[in-house]
C-alpha cells in the first residue's frame, strides 16, 4: 500500500508538471485521441446519449459522494465513528485537492464547433475520474474490513468498482469534455488519496487493531 501511494503520487506529480509546461508529445497525444473519439461521438448519437446518461447520472461525482454519505451514516449508526470520519474526511479533502489543482493549473477543456456535451471549470484533473476512484476505493476498503471473508458478493462489487472507474474515464474523453491526461491524473490522484487514507488510518489505530488489519501488508 505504501509503495503504491508513492508511485501513484509521483506519477501524478510528473503528469501535472508535463501538463503545466505544455510538453508537446503529451499534448499531441491528447489531441489525437480526443479528435478521433469526437468524430465517433458525432457519428453515433445513440451511443453518445448512453455515455451521457452514465456520466451525468450513474457515475456523476454527486452520485459517488451520495454513496459515501450513505456509508458514513451506516458506519456512524453502527457505532464505528472512526472509519465514518475517515471516509467523510478523505472525501472532503480529495474534493478540495481536486478543485485546488483545477484552479492552479487552469487547463482549458477541449472545444468543438459541434459539441456533444459540455462541462464547466478547468479540465485538469478530471473530477469525475478522481471522485470515482476515491469513492469506490474507500467503499471497497470499508467492505473489505467487515465482510470480505464471508460475503460472496464481494467480487461482484469489486468488478463493479473497476468498471465504474474505467467507464467514467472513458465517458469523459469520449464526450469531448476532458483530455486523456486529465482522466489519468484523476485516477492517479484518487488512488493516492485512498492509499494515504488507509495508511494513516492504520497508523492511528490502537496496536491490537493494527495487528488485525495487517499493517505490514
Amino acid at each position: 500500500m505504501r509503495s503504491s501511494a508513492v508511485v501513484s503520487g509521483a506519477l501524478a506529480v510528473l503528469l501535472l508538471v508535463l501538463v503545466a509546461v505544455g510538453w508537446p508529445p503529451l499534448l499531441s497525444l491528447d489531441r489525437w485521441v480526443v479528435d478521433a473519439l469526437h468524430r465517433s461521438a458525432v457519428a453515433e448519437p445513440g451511443f453518445t446519449r448512453a455515455n451521457r446518461i452514465l456520466t451525468d447520472w450513474v457515475w456523476d461525482p454527486w452520485t459517488m459522494r451520495a454513496l459515501i454519505a450513505v456509508a458514513v451514516v451506516v458506519l456512524w449508526w453502527r457505532g464505528e465513528r472512526r472509519p465514518a470520519l475517515w471516509l467523510a474526511g478523505t472525501s472532503v479533502l480529495a474534493a478540495a485537492l481536486q478543485q485546488g489543482l483545477k484552479s492552479a493549473v487552469g487547463r482549458a477543456r477541449p472545444s468543438w464547433p459541434d459539441p456533444v456535451d459540455s462541462a464547466q471549470y478547468a479540465a485538469f484533473p478530471s473530477g469525475h475520474a478522481m471522485t470515482a476512484v476515491v469513492s469506490c476505493g474507500l467503499l471497497l476498503w470499508v467492505l473489505a474490513m467487515h465482510w470480505r471473508e464471508t460475503w460472496r458478493g464481494w467480487s461482484v462489487l469489486a468488478v463493479a468498482a473497476v468498471v465504474s472507474v474505467l467507464g467514467v474515464g472513458w465517458t469523459r474523453v469520449y464526450l469531448g469534455v476532458h483530455w486523456p491526461s486529465d482522466v489519468v491524473a484523476g485516477w492517479l490522484l484518487g488512488w493516492t488519496c485512498v492509499a494515504v487514507a488507509i495508511l494513516t488510518y492504520r497508523r492511528a489505530a490502537p496496536a491490537d487493531e493494527r495487528r488485525t488489519m495487517g499493517e505490514g501488508s
